[in-house]
């Protein structure tokens, strides 16, 4: 046995008689720590110079005054029950792999904001296994990049309804008990309100939860109340038509076709008939206290640096958030949570990826975090909003000024350095471009010197299988995969808070350059059997009521619709692929046209609507004889003579982002294969010419 498998035996072995950590100063949010196992990650291999990994499995156990000045924009926090110290307690799930010896780290910790209670970060930034639920054996960290550079890596469950699978982590939130602060719980008084629940099926069905994506869903207060109610649409601003309430009930199938009553699903007898969107408003009781997930991000990135009682002691903090959690981060920023209560900064950097201008459902009344907004489901969420840009606007239509990092809840002095990063399919379906344009649309707005902004071009909204195939789509689903420069960022963002090393500078398209344009003015060549899109998804300006901005509380359900914000997008090339933006190997030396939007296929309805997240792969010719006739794009064979002189213009291409520090040296092979292997789905495994 070597020495330093006795000494990481031995660490081990202290470090589990401890049964929890409590914070060493009063200040603190963070009660406790309570560690449920350390061990040893990957049977104890070292990964580079940070040596073995070992993970932390605990609960953190929190304690929030209501009175302070940082926590009185929690929503429903003040009617939340306390106890005899005036404290509002909860516990949030943690999952952790650091160094066993700090002193061989980085002092750089990475908290990824769950989507959904998983974990992604090893997949998005280290090539890792998808969907590793515990992270534990040598293959889930694929080459290991984040563990070689030292960082440990902290995830900490933030949202209360995800749904009750293992591995998935939790807030164990509070309800509220009253309007106010009673001294016993029998005087208290229930809360209720309205709750909206869509949902679009993509095959016949029965039964539509009331939960979205599986999630826990509110169940309905009273089946009997008359404000309980169903409708059906067939677009998203399309005339909703009642449903009688005698044809439907509050009620599930079981498995041999039983209906049973369940306040969590509801039951149709006739049956939901795909592409159409229904929709119900329904009366619950009880809100969680939704937002003491953002007070749990904010409170222990805090504790991590600043406490000796730390589980995982840390220099400094960055965050990542993707789709869902990226939202969730420009949410945190707008409401002013990166300052702690001591007046800190919580986070020093901020890594928001595929949030477009979106924010979400995460502080307010009866608040449902899963619910987003899409070209064609969850729709008028909370989600696309105003504000969208870093700097204040004047809404015109509304005479609002406001914005994400320039309002009155922002303390300018503790905003970190941030990076948003978004695909096309966000400026197609989550309205990215409003995050560096005006309101109206006209001009470009300058991004903060804090802030840089990335366009991932004719990339879709995740990186999705190869080789690629229709999903629930009329075209093969987009498999430009853009991880590599993921990575590359997130060394940069590391690279900007720990050394001050400026990052590569943003790369957004422009109205001012000609690469953003109007949806109508989009110059997609004609292909044929390819319907282009005549419009982007529009966020619109919602009212939820007058209660809304003030205290977060809807009153309006479903929401009356204003006026849209004006919808940009990149404009394209001769081929179709996007300009404006960070453009991989695959689209600058393309074999396809890559599109980040993607039709639905007609058997699962509404044939007319655009897909949820993913685009489109349409493939060049391989030579001017197979060519169709109306393809105005050159074959492979017209455009590069060969395959090796295609892939001398590809690796030229992978080493120019190189050279701007967008992509990492030990990426070229897997770069360089993923060319080859394009060519070769398109040409055909034999070519090698």
């Amino acid at each position: 046995m070597s020495t330093r498998t006795i000494r990481l035996m031995r660490s081990l072995a202290v470090v589990g008689l401890m049964a929890s950590l409590s914070p060493s100063s009063t200040w603190a949010e963070v009660e406790g720590v309570d560690i449920l196992r350390r061990e040893a990650v990957a049977a104890g291999h070292a990964f580079g110079l940070a040596g073995p990994y070992e993970k932390v499995v605990g609960t953190v156990r929190f304690a929030l005054d209501p009175e302070a000045p940082g926590n009185t924009r929690i929503v429903d926090l003040d009617r939340a029950p306390r106890d005899a110290d005036g404290k509002v307690r909860f516990s949030a799930d943690l999952f952790a792999l650091q160094p066993v010896d700090p002193k061989r780290g980085s002092g750089t910790t990475l908290i990824e904001v769950a989507n959904r209670g998983g974990k992604a970060s090893v997949r998005y930034f280290a090539r890792g296994a998808a969907r590793a639920s515990d992270p534990s054996e040598r293959e889930h960290f694929g080459d290991a990049l984040l563990l070689e550079r030292g960082m440990s890596l902290v995830w900490l469950g933030w949202q209360f309804d995800v749904p009750p699978r293992p591995g998935l982590l939790r807030l164990e939130t509070v309800l509220t008990t009253g309007e106010t602060v009673q001294a016993e719980a029998s005087q208290a008084e229930t809360i209720e309100g309205l709750l909206r629940a869509d949902h679009v099926f993509s095959a016949p069905a029965r039964v539509m939860p009331l939960a979205h994506r599986d999630h826990r869903p509110y169940p309905v207060a009273d089946t009997g109340d008359r404000r309980n109610a169903l409708t059906v649409r067939d677009t998203r601003l399309g005339a909703r038509t009642t449903i009688p309430r005698k044809q439907w009930r509050f009620a599930r199938e079981d498995d041999d076709g039983t209906v049973v009553d369940d306040p969590r699903f509801i039951y149709l007898e006739s049956g939901f008939e795909p592409g159409k969107i229904y929709e119900a408003v329904y009366v619950a009781q009880q809100p969680a206290v939704v937002g003491l997930g953002m007070a749990a991000m904010r409170d222990f990135a805090s504790f991590l640096k600043h406490d000796r009682a730390s589980p995982v002691p840390t220099a400094r903090t960055l965050t990542v958030g993707i789709s869902q959690t990226g939202r969730f981060l420009r949410t945190f920023l707008y409401q002013g949570f990166n300052r702690d209560l001591e007046g800190r900064r919580a986070f020093d950097g901020v890594f928001a990826h595929t949030a477009g201008a979106g924010r979400g459902s995460f502080n307010h009344r009866f608040a449902q975090p899963s619910r987003d907004a899409h070209p064609f489901s969850a729709f008028l969420y909370p989600t696309d909003i105003f504000p969208f840009t870093g700097q204040a606007q004047t809404d015109p239509e509304t005479g609002r000024t406001d914005g994400l990092l320039d309002n009155p809840a922002v303390d300018a002095a503790t905003l970190p350095k941030i990076f948003f990063i978004n695909s096309g399919y966000e400026y197609w379906g989550r309205a990215a471009a409003l995050i560096h344009t005006t309101i109206d649309g006209t001009g470009d707005v300058a991004l903060r010197g804090h802030v840089r902004a990335y366009h991932l071009a004719s990339a879709q909204h995740f990186v999705d299988r190869f080789p690629p195939q229709p999903n629930g789509t009329v075209h093969p689903a987009n498999p430009n995969n853009f991880f590599f420069v993921l990575r590359a960022l997130l060394v940069a963002l590391e690279d900007w808070v720990r050394h001050d090393t400026a990052p590569p500078m943003s790369h957004i398209p422009k109205l001012a350059d000609g690469t953003l344009v109007s949806p109508a003015d989009l110059a997609f060549p004609a292909l044929p059997g390819v319907r282009v899109p005549t419009r982007a998804h529009e966020a619109y300006r919602v009212d939820y009521g007058a209660r809304f901005e003030r205290e977060g509380i809807v009153d309006i359900e479903p929401p009356s619709v204003g006026r849209a914000f004006p919808m940009l997008v990149p404009q394209v090339d001769g081929d179709g692929n996007e300009l404006g933006g960070i453009r991989t190997p695959q689209v600058t030396v393309p074999v396809a046209t890559y599109t980040p939007w993607n039709w639905r296929d007609p058997e699962t309805g509404a044939p007319g609507e655009l897909a949820d997240f993913r685009g489109s792969f349409l493939a060049f010719a391989a030579d001017a004889a197979s060519r169709d006739a109306g393809d105005p794009r050159r074959s492979l064979e017209e455009r590069y003579g060969s395959r090796d002189a295609y892939l001398g213009r590809y690796t030229q291409a992978a080493l120019d982002l190189l050279a701007d520090r967008l992509i990492l040296a030990r990426d070229l092979p897997e770069i360089l294969a993923l060319g080859a292997d394009l060519w070769d789905l398109v040409v055909g495994e034999d070519t090698n010419e």
